[in-house]
């Protein structure tokens, strides 16, 4: 589709991801779609070869889970 191959299509997914969790006000949707962003660059950068953003990605990931363990996301007692 006009000329971009469908793995450009993944990375620039994962670029409006990132983009759209830096809008928002809550921490916690900021994490959770910047996570989401991170996994499709994550999935891009294997397909492209492009191991250090995997690694750079799955960092940021590892980060954001437990910064939301932190603030008690995943707490029973919250629900």
């Amino acid at each position: 589709m006009f000329g971009v191959a469908w793995v450009e299509w993944i990375g620039y997914a994962a670029s409006l991801f990132i983009a759209i969790s830096l809008l928002m006000t809550s921490v916690i949707k900021l994490r959770v779609i910047n996570s989401i962003g991170c996994v499709f660059f994550i999935i891009y950068a294997f397909l492209v070869k492009a191991y250090p953003v995997a690694v750079a990605n799955t960092i940021i990931v590892l980060i954001n889970l437990y910064q939301l363990y932190k603030l008690d996301v995943f707490s029973e007692k919250n629900r």
